[in-house]
């Protein structure tokens, strides 16, 4: 990176990595109070312009078509007051940012960049039904306030060079202008920067560390998932380490250190090696993997749970080069109250077990 040189036009940039779930909301329909049963795929022939059956049923096939919140089948018949959706995995047309005077943690800034604390719940960008209140809309305000003339030609993306789930929390990196942008970027496609979470998964990891290598794709049933394929036959290449930080018998706290930025990589790679993580409703960490038939523990969990309502997954740290300067950057966060006081209460409940054990 120090001699300038890009394996890519001067133009162009590398698509954004470690991407959320990468599908838009591009219809929405609510059947009337007198809808007779019909197949939805007829239903939407008449309602969307230039679908045909066939596109409509591999949509529903892909589980890109909700009805009530829920996949359906082809021969699905919708009723009054049904409520559906329907998903592209491609970006709409219209990817305008709107500005908006959104509160930002900012760790750091200089003329080229900026490093922000995420809070977990806020979509980094627009798209999917949120097309306000991210991230990006934050971002898009603040840097007009510093540069008027500043747009998403002039800097596409607002910056954006990487982006985390929607409910994950912690440290993200951004261009203020396109020559850090680009240098950003060639950094997360060449897997150069250094990414640290901390994730807390169910269940007593059997091993003090380790090195999950196993390719991450769209689940090939239900779309709004990902799946690891350790046989490398769908998906793209994705290796995480990790490293047992404490035990708390039924749950593990790991440090997760990313060498390449796959959608939902932690999560899917946590779920394949049967540890899912803590509270994440994706992947099924929201339910008891590890653990007694107590009620007293069903309690303990289901409060940990409301604590906690999303997967208990925090990127920690963020190392990269500086664009400009060349110098190595170096950043850490406190964890969130959420994800710390979930901790805490397991430190104390395996502590009281094991004070019960011995008296």
């Amino acid at each position: 990176m120090q001699d300038g040189s890009l394996p890519y036009e001067e133009g162009d940039l590398p698509e954004i990595s470690e991407t959320s779930e990468e599908l838009y909301e591009r219809f929405n329909f609510k059947t009337d109070k007198g809808q007779e049963p019909l197949r939805i795929d007829k239903y939407l022939m008449n309602r969307i312009e230039g679908a045909t059956r066939n596109k409509l049923q591999q949509a529903i096939n892909n589980g890109l078509i909700l009805v009530n919140g829920k996949e359906v089948r082809p021969n699905h018949k919708i009723k009054a007051l049904d409520e559906i959706v329907v998903f592209s995995d491609m970006s709409p047309e219209d990817t305008d940012v709107v500005p908006e005077n959104i509160p930002l943690n900012i760790v750091y800034e200089d003329a080229d960049l900026m490093v922000i604390n995420k809070p977990a719940g806020m979509v980094v960008h627009p798209g999917s039904g949120n097309y306000t209140g991210t991230l990006l809309n934050g971002i898009a305000w603040y840097l007009q306030q510093q540069q008027p003339d500043i747009s998403e030609e002039s800097l596409p993306r607002f910056g954006l060079v990487h982006r985390i789930d929607k409910n994950t929390s912690g440290l993200l990196v951004l261009a203020k202008n396109d020559k850090a942008m680009r240098h950003l970027a060639k950094q997360f496609f060449d897997h150069t920067t250094k990414r640290q979470y901390t994730a807390l998964v169910w269940g007593d990891m059997p091993e003090d560390r380790g090195t999950i290598v196993a390719h991450v794709g769209r689940h090939l049933r239900f779309r709004k998932l990902f799946e690891a394929y350790p046989e490398g036959d769908h998906g793209k290449e994705a290796i995480t380490h990790y490293e047992v930080m404490e035990r708390f018998n039924y749950v593990t706290l790991v440090r997760c250190i990313l060498e390449t930025g796959r959608t939902h990589q932690i999560r899917v790679h946590m779920k394949h090696l049967g540890h899912p993580l803590f509270s994440d409703d994706f992947y099924g960490g929201d339910r008891i993997v590890k653990g007694t038939v107590y009620a007293k523990y069903k309690q303990f969990v289901d409060n940990c749970f409301a604590i906690c309502p999303r997967q208990a997954l925090h990127a920690k740290t963020l190392g990269f080069v500086h664009p400009t300067t060349g110098e190595e950057m170096h950043f850490d966060t406190d964890l969130p109250p959420d994800i710390d006081q979930v901790i805490e209460k397991w430190r104390k409940y395996v502590s009281a077990i094991g004070n019960r054990m011995e008296s």
